[in-house]
């Protein structure tokens, strides 16, 4: 385990009064016995570098969210392979030969899903087509999937994940939203804004078969297609489980340097990052 001698970390975003990682990170912290403090600063995208040169040694690492995953992926010294699948990065570890990169939004989805007994799966379903769904791809791939329909507005936002999809032998399929059946999946990842406009004839037919909704928003639910899946009986997942699992691995690589390392008392701290997001 890595000697603790760094005490400041932040989440970045642009906006981000709305995150919720400071109260996640402040109960890990507290639970570990550790005297670290954990805030939130805006940075805009083209502020990141010159704010990661402004850093001292007391430093020891950030979260990043929206718009910054892809500037910390090029900042980065290191990065570990979903953050170079996927070439997001939301967690910088500052090191003496530059920041480590990693992506913790894969792990975060898959335990999420996990714990909602969602593993072994051969079929996938995502809504959305931007930087989350690269993400919600790879990890959809890790539980077992190898098809993944992919719903987008437009079919060439597809071809990204179209093109990580082979590479990681997942055959994806473009879907427009005005399709009216959709083949039946086990799980259904959405990673559209929360405030998107979803009209309810496609809503109702993405969940008429879409099994259990997992959807990355946390700040505006109901969204449009949680209350499609409740209209249909279905159930739904809000972000906060993504939200909480990707925090404990960035707790991991903060504290040991390593995602799969786990923290002493883990079940703890895990119980206590979950009660300090119920209770706020």
């Amino acid at each position: 385990m890595l000697t603790p001698d760094g005490t400041r970390l932040e989440v970045w975003g642009d906006p981000i009064a709305h995150s919720r990682s400071p109260q996640l990170h402040a109960a890990a912290y507290a639970a570990l016995g550790l005297d670290w403090t954990y805030r939130r600063r805006r940075v805009p995208e083209a502020a990141l570098v010159a704010e990661l040169a402004a850093l001292t040694p007391a430093w020891r690492g950030l979260s990043l969210t929206m718009p910054l995953k892809g500037a910390a992926h090029r900042a980065a010294a290191w990065r570990d392979q979903p953050a170079e699948l996927t070439g997001a990065v939301n967690t910088l570890l500052l090191a003496a030969g530059g920041p480590k990169g990693f992506n913790t939004d894969i792990g975060g989805i898959v335990r999420a899903l996990q714990e909602r007994h969602i593993d072994g799966v051969t079929r996938g379903r995502i809504v959305g087509a931007g930087a989350t769904a690269l993400s919600a791809l790879v990890a959809l791939g890790e539980l077992g999937a190898d098809r993944v329909e992919v719903v987008a507005r437009r079919e060439a936002a597809v071809r990204p994940l179209a093109d990580l999809g082979a590479s990681l032998g997942i055959d994806v399929r473009a879907v427009s939203f005005d399709r009216v059946e959709h083949p039946a999946v086990p799980v259904t990842i959405a990673t559209l804004p929360g405030d998107a406009a979803v009209p309810d004839a496609a809503a109702d037919a993405l969940a008429a078969n879409g099994g259990l909704l997992l959807d990355v928003v946390y700040g505006h639910w109901p969204t449009a297609l949680a209350q499609a899946w409740v209209r249909a009986d279905r159930t739904t997942v809000s972000g906060f489980g993504m939200l909480l699992h990707q925090a404990l691995l960035q707790v991991r690589i903060f504290v040991t340097g390593e995602p799969d390392a786990a923290v002493d008392g883990e079940t703890a701290v895990l119980a206590a990052m979950r009660l300090a997001l119920m209770g706020d």
